[in-house]
């Protein structure tokens, strides 16, 4: 997945964002699904959880080409790349798979100066069992960035 456009230019590197921000995880059909879970975990990666009964992740596995998209207090991204699981179940959550995104380009879609973002989506989780989960998840989810690519993908 490639896209141009007209007045945004490439960044270097993923920039660093709030953490549980939510953006779009795109793939192929096309095919988009929120997620509050990527962690930025280097330069040209960042990682985040899917579950296992999840459509996106059966496509990811077809064709690992993916985008992430993120609009949050500063920035306006969307990440390219391939994704493939790097541990199919995540410790304390065995219905999570753990991905990763290996990005090879990072479109900034605020380069041309024109416009800001104030801030990112508000949400919450409504019950206190999804907080609970999504509290187990999103810590083995960053100790999967910290851990680096330490498990070889599954590329489909």
């Amino acid at each position: 997945m490639t896209a141009t456009g007209e007045g945004e230019a490439d960044l270097p590197a993923l920039p660093d964002w709030e953490r549980r921000a939510a953006g779009l995880l795109i793939v192929t059909g096309p095919h988009a699904m929120p997620i509050s879970t990527a962690v930025r975990a280097g330069d040209r990666r960042l990682v985040f959880g899917l579950a296992r009964r999840r459509e996106t992740l059966a496509r990811l596995r077809e064709d690992s080409r993916a985008a992430f998209a993120l609009l949050a207090k500063g920035m306006a991204f969307t990440a390219y790349g391939d994704a493939g699981v790097v541990r199919e179940k995540l410790d304390g959550a065995p219905n999570v798979a753990g991905v990763e995104l290996r990005v090879e380009r990072v479109q900034n879609h605020l380069a041309d100066g024109r416009t800001e973002m104030l801030s990112a989506a508000g949400w919450r989780w409504r019950r206190e069992e999804a907080r609970e989960a999504d509290r187990t998840v999103v810590a083995a989810i960053e100790a999967l960035a910290r851990a680096g690519a330490s498990a070889t993908p599954d590329w489909g």
